[in-house]
């Protein structure tokens, strides 16, 4: 049984204008974004900036709320729940944000930081609180010991650890990694994927990874979606979407990445155009504007997400029906 499931979601941001403020647009952030995640999984969210990814996140976890559709965590909808209600699932899904430096209090000492989920939603105190955080610091690779310091004083790898740590005291079920090695080292990017995927294995947690980095993507995935203007329009296994991408965008985005041997040579695949406002999407399929085997049906009748192949790959392409 899936831990997160999400159905035709959608975020539209009322866009306001004169004296009395009044709606004149939306901003289509997300519009219909549909995925299930099992127990110790990756599913990686990828695609250009601007294109809806991390609203997803950030819907998921009802840190801003749905214009429509389904979040249904450990099977219950959560979607109507009100705060309070929402208060026992927070413990099943929890977060790990981008920038490391701006994601800690720093007024705060480390172990304070890590403690603060138990001290809002547990009932341990006293010792048997600080053995847990002491815990929570080993498991991520840090001195217990360090509980007594500021996060000024920790490197951003540290910190991100701290992050980690901070995700992992509630024990939830899930947790969103909103783009959580963007803002470090390659060298250290590695060693926090590896401790992503180390805890996995060890406690069967289940990631929505949201990344626009294709390298990081292949290492820690399982599956992936390939968002463009606020839709998914490629979900498939790693390996399947790595060797034969169907999507003419995904086509075009893996294109782009950088191959680790210099000698190596990929065909690369120039979009044309700018990406259109989500406020004005195109009608038809979004990605005509810019796609260089558009047709006439493309431009009229919106694709829908449907397997393409029996390997169960989604693909939202007129040119795969």
């Amino acid at each position: 049984m899936p831990v997160l499931e999400v159905e035709n979601l959608k975020k539209h941001f009322p866009v306001q204008r004169g004296l009395l403020r009044r709606t004149v647009a939306k901003v289509k952030a997300v519009d219909g974004v549909s995925f299930s995640i099992r127990p110790g999984e990756t599913l990686c969210l990828v695609g250009e900036s601007g294109c809806g990814k991390s609203t997803v996140g950030k819907l998921a976890l009802r840190l801003i709320e749905p214009t429509e559709g389904s979040i249904r965590i450990g099977g219950e909808e959560v979607t109507r729940l009100s705060g309070g209600e929402m208060r026992a699932y927070r413990r099943r899904i929890q977060m790990v944000f981008q920038d490391p430096y701006a994601s800690l209090n720093p007024r705060l000492k480390a172990g304070q930081i890590v403690g603060e989920p138990l001290e809002n939603y547990s009932d341990a105190s006293g010792s048997e609180q600080e053995q847990t955080i002491a815990a929570l610091f080993e498991k991520v690779g840090l001195r217990p010991d360090a509980m007594r310091r500021y996060p000024f004083e920790f490197s951003g790898g540290q910190r991100q650890r701290l992050g980690i740590a901070r995700a992992l005291a509630l024990n939830p079920a899930v947790i969103v990694a909103d783009e959580p090695v963007s803002a470090l080292d390659v060298s250290v990017q590695a060693q926090v994927l590896n401790l992503l995927m180390d805890l996995q294995e060890e406690l069967g947690l289940a990631y929505l990874f949201v990344s626009h980095d294709l390298g990081v993507v292949e290492h820690i995935g399982h599956r992936i979606a390939v968002m463009y203007l606020g839709q998914i329009v490629e979900l498939a296994d790693k390996d399947a979407l790595f060797a034969d991408p169907q999507h003419p965008y995904t086509q075009a985005l893996i294109s782009a990445a950088p191959l680790p041997d210099p000698r190596a040579r990929r065909e690369r695949i120039v979009l044309e155009g700018d990406v259109p406002s989500p406020m004005r999407p195109p009608s038809g399929c979004r990605f005509h504007t810019r796609c260089p085997f558009s047709f006439d049906r493309c431009f009229v009748e919106e694709p829908r997400l449907k397997p393409s192949r029996e390997d169960g790959r989604l693909v939202a392409c007129h040119l795969r029906d």
